[in-house]
Parts: C-alpha cells; structure tokens; sequence
C-alpha cells in the first residue's frame, strides 16, 4: 500500500565526484540513458539521440518558467557584515515585500536594513527586515520609490544565478543563462527544471520536423526539490506549495494525443506533478491556476504521462521517487546504480535519463 513507502528504500551511494559542476559544452551534448519500463532493461545512449524514440503526434509537454537571479549579497547596515540573501518570492508587489532566506540568519533580526550594491557612493537597493518566518526565512520590504519594473531591473541586475548547494562552486555569469531552458518564458523560480536544460534549439526543431507537437504549461520550481526529506515514512512528508498555470493551449494539445494514443512525454518532475495536477477523474488535462503540492511518489498511479525525462536525481530526493513511480521503484534504482558504475554525470548540469515502455 502507499502508506508504506519508505524514504530508505530510495537510497544508494552516489560519489560526489560525479555530480557535475558544470553544464556540458552545448546543451544536447549530454549522455542519456534509455530505461524501458515493461522489463527494465537499459540503453546508453546520446542526449541527441531522443529523436530517434519519438514521432508523428508524439506530444512533449515542457515547464517554461524562467529562473530570476535569487541569490544576493549585501552588507548589514550597522556594521557591514556580509548576508547571503535568497529571494524566494514576492509576496506585495506594491509594498516591494519579498519572503527571503538569509544567511548566517542569527545575525539578522526584525528592524535590521540591509544594503545591496554601490553607486556613487550610496547603496543601490536598502531593505529592512520586518518579520520572521521559518528556519532561515525572513520577510524584507524593499525601501523603493520608483515603478516596479525599474525596482525588479535593479534588483535582479544584483542577483546571480541561484545555482543548488549540490554545485560546490560559486556561480559564474555563464550560469545565467545555462541554468535557464531556451524556452523559458514566465519568471518565477529559483529552480530551473533540470530536464529542461538538455533541449537546445536544434533538437526542438528536428522534434517538430518529425511531427512530434510540444506544450507548455507553467510551474514556478522553489526549492522542494533539494529539501531533505527528514521522515522514513514518506507519506508523513509534505511538499511546499508551487505556483503554477495550464494554459487552454495545453490542455489541447496534450487531450488530443491522448485521444491519438500517442506518446506524453513529461520533461521533468515538475511537469509531471504539474500533468497530475491538472488532470480530471475523466483523464483529460484540465486548465488550472493556483497552487500545488502534488507529491509523487511509488505506487502512485500515474494517469496522463507514457513516459518520462529526467535527470540522474540524488539519493532520497522527490523527483528521484518521482521517476521511480514513472519506471518501477526496482528498475529505476537499479539504473541509478547503473548510472554511478557507468560515471554518468549527475544533477541539474547533468546527464539525462529517458523513462519509456
């Protein structure tokens, strides 16, 4: 039963020299492995080498969030120490309040200001800190007179890409754009969804010229993902609340190829929660705004998506269990195993893992 779902049955050694610290050269240059569901056996192949699986009325439905520059560092108005904050999300568009985490947060208390950049001899951007949340959390107003477009230009020009701790390096300017998909359009999340980033213009163009469609819908990534799970009962954990949007357009194109019998592909663990979200009790995707903490995990019942993309995800993580509910909890381990053994590269910079029948 699904109540039994346990966190250590997700775990295997995963040696930190294979998490990947950088992306590839160009962004279809990945490996990929190819898992077939029915029987579990594996291919190694190229990332380049998806189109030779998919064809006429094939449907690949994509998260098209754009990742904005999260993480900031400023000094402490009293005595210049410096704070890493990471913007989570705007919470008053008009007040400039945003829900932040800070860090080293003992240092940072209700009625601090913080001072983000320099010009001219005065600092760019000042918040001052009016509340506490949880852990880390703190919520900031920023001190801002002028309209909120040229409040956002500022602060993200102050912002670098907010790459996860997994990458033990500081992010370099590159970063911006390579942690973003080609397609991302609506900002919104301090994740970029990693499936995402192996697709490059070409290969999108040779899919569409192969008569394969692509949909897009919206989920604003936060950082659930890389939050450890701290229960051995999975089913006492919860996932925090994402953003996200299912446009008309969507729900078209993916109903349409579920009419066909043809293949859904879901790009990634934030597209499949998204897919199983949206989906009704009639089995066709239905528009959706709002909020959800669809948390997928095996023997989850998967209703829209035949198969799935993903990355080589960390031991213990919910888009690991999430791919172990798309291939088999046994067949998906064993690959990670594989994949470890075989020095695949791992993470959001890393290779990709196609799950099909």
């Amino acid at each position: 039963m699904r109540h039994k779902a346990k966190l250590s049955h997700f775990d295997y050694k995963l040696p930190e020299e294979l998490i990947a610290q950088y992306p590839t050269t160009f962004r279809d240059q990945s490996r990929m492995m190819v898992l077939h569901r029915t029987d579990g056996s594996i291919e190694h192949k190229n990332f380049v080498d998806i189109v030779d699986y998919f064809g006429e009325k094939d449907t690949f439905v994509f998260n098209d969030t754009k990742v904005f520059p999260a993480r900031l560092y400023g000094l402490k108005e009293k005595n210049q120490a410096k704070i890493e904050v990471f913007l989570l999300r705007e919470l008053n568009e008009s007040l400039r309040l945003w829900d932040v985490l800070v860090d080293p947060a003992r240092k940072i208390r209700i009625g601090n200001k913080l001072e983000f950049g320099e010009e001219g001899g005065a600092p760019v951007l000042v918040a001052e800190v009016i509340d506490n949340t949880i852990s880390r959390g703190r919520i900031l107003r920023f001190l801002y007179d002028g309209s909120h477009d040229d409040f956002l230009k500022d602060l993200y020009s102050l912002g670098e890409a907010p790459l996860p701790q997994e990458i033990k390096r500081p992010a370099e300017p590159s970063d911006l754009e390579r942690y973003q998909s080609v397609f991302a359009e609506h900002i919104g999340a301090v994740c970029a969804p990693a499936a995402s980033l192996h697709f490059s213009d070409i290969i999108l163009h040779k899919l569409r010229l192969q008569g394969c469609n692509l949909a897009f819908l919206t989920l604003h990534h936060n950082l659930s993902s890389y939050q450890e799970i701290e229960v051995e009962a999975i089913s006492k954990y919860k996932v925090e609340n994402e953003e996200m949007y299912i446009s008309a357009e969507c729900c078209d194109i993916v109903n349409q190829a579920r009419d066909d019998n043809a293949q859904i592909v879901a790009v990634g663990a934030t597209v499949m929660r998204a897919l199983e979200t949206g989906v009704s009790t009639d089995g066709y995707l239905k528009e959706f705004s709002g909020w959800t903490n669809e948390f997928i995990y095996p023997p989850y019942h998967i209703h829209l998506p035949t198969a799935m993309l993903t990355n080589f995800n960390a031991p213990k993580s919910i888009n690991l269990m999430c791919a172990a509910t798309m291939g088999g909890e046994k067949y998906v381990m064993n690959a990670m195993n594989v994949a470890v053994k075989e020095k695949y590269r791992f993470g959001c910079y890393g290779d990709a893992l196609l799950i099909m029948d």
